[in-house]
């Protein structure tokens, strides 16, 4: 086995710690290329697809990248920012903030970065810099609440293997979870009561979670049981009755049965039924991606309001909304006890008067409010 080229090991050094916040990924541009390579790196992991090797790589090959890349670049190309793809915008802004956050509640010798399961900026990509930079305790935070084996048992997947080859292997923990952890649970019903608040509220709450083959679930996976109590622990916080929201499941792909109800059939139903307005919000998101921009905002709403429906709002994701970012931080936190990631106290008192003086000076020469 051949190891990785890296740092000699320095006597004497203070060993740093970081925290990387890993999304699932994004192509770097809205075009047919682009995409292209996103699909098939993202549709070759074996966590994704869980069928025969030999029979997925010439589907995926010949039928599934060279035909749906450009329908994916249309949409991609629909939702994309002045600053790139929202996806990787939102996760970076999430990073920088949780850096700033855990920073002011003592955190002071501690790195947050952010990574991509597929594409970029690649996790080993990220891990590597991190060692080069003298970080020998990692925290590997996923973006996912719930877990599932595709998501994040394929971000363990790429950690493992890349420390693999890897001679000075740091010291790891891994987040799980947090599908109720308080935190993000207040965060989220803050955001609908937000939106109630500015926009009354509709006639049904739709909770609509990423889907999976039903398969995962009869074969041991948890992440629909989460979804299930992250969805019932958010209706209780919004003082919600069984019968004013639903869990769906979006973003069904192939032929297979999946985790039902399907999302665009509820939406269906719903406006069938009569119901003349609709709230959806996506909590298995913390950032706004094609998922929730494309498929939930401008899909979702074309066949709510084509079925009769009269009045469709999509509830943005967490993102950067300042309750999530300190969510995340307790979260980060709870899986850090014991690593030295804070300043001794006469440090931080040090920099406290410092800063209070440099306030202080600012205030009198009127360079701040």
């Amino acid at each position: 086995m051949s190891f990785r080229p890296e740092p000699s090991h320095r006597h004497g050094t203070i060993d740093q710690t970081a925290v990387v916040l890993v999304n699932l990924g994004t192509p770097d541009a809205p075009t047919a290329s682009s995409v292209r390579r996103y699909l098939k790196q993202f549709l070759s992991d074996p966590r994704v697809v869980e069928i025969s090797r030999l029979l997925w790589w010439f589907v995926l090959n010949w039928i599934i990248v060279p035909f749906r890349s450009g329908k994916s670049a249309k949409k991609y190309a629909m939702i994309w920012s002045r600053d790139g793809s929202p996806l990787r915008v939102n996760t970076q802004a999430q990073a920088q903030q949780l850096r700033g956050h855990l920073a002011q509640r003592g955190h002071q010798q501690l790195q947050v970065a952010f990574a991509m399961r597929y594409g970029q900026p690649s996790l080993p990509s990220v891990l590597d810099r991190l060692k080069q930079e003298g970080c020998d305790r990692i925290l590997v935070l996923p973006a996912y609440p719930q877990y599932s084996g595709a998501t994040t048992g394929s971000i363990y997947d790429a950690v493992f293997e890349h420390y693999k080859h890897v001679r000075n292997v740091p010291e790891l923990r891994l987040v799980k979870h947090y599908h109720d952890h308080d935190g993000y649970l207040d965060a989220l019903a803050a955001s609908v009561e937000t939106h109630w608040e500015a926009n009354g509220r509709p006639d049904q709450l739709v909770m609509s979670f990423h889907g999976m083959p039903k398969r995962t679930l009869l074969l041991g996976d948890p992440y629909h049981c989460e979804c299930h109590k992250t969805a019932r622990l958010l209706a209780a916080k919004l003082h919600l009755s069984p019968e004013q929201y639903v869990l769906t499941f979006q973003s069904r792909f192939g032929k297979a049965e999946w985790l039902q109800p399907y999302t665009s059939a509820t939406l269906n139903a719903l406006a069938l039924g009569g119901t003349k307005r609709v709230d959806v919000i996506c909590p298995g998101f913390t950032s706004d991606c094609l998922e929730t921009l494309e498929e939930i905002a401008i899909e979702g709403k074309q066949i709510f309001l084509s079925q009769g429906g009269e009045q469709f709002n999509y509830i943005a994701c967490l993102n950067s909304d300042p309750a999530w970012i300190a969510a995340l931080a307790e979260i980060a936190e709870q899986h850090m006890i014991g690593w030295p990631t804070m300043l001794p106290v006469s440090e931080r008192e040090g920099q406290k008067r410092a800063a209070e003086a440099a306030r202080a000076v600012a205030l009198r020469l009127g360079a701040v409010d």
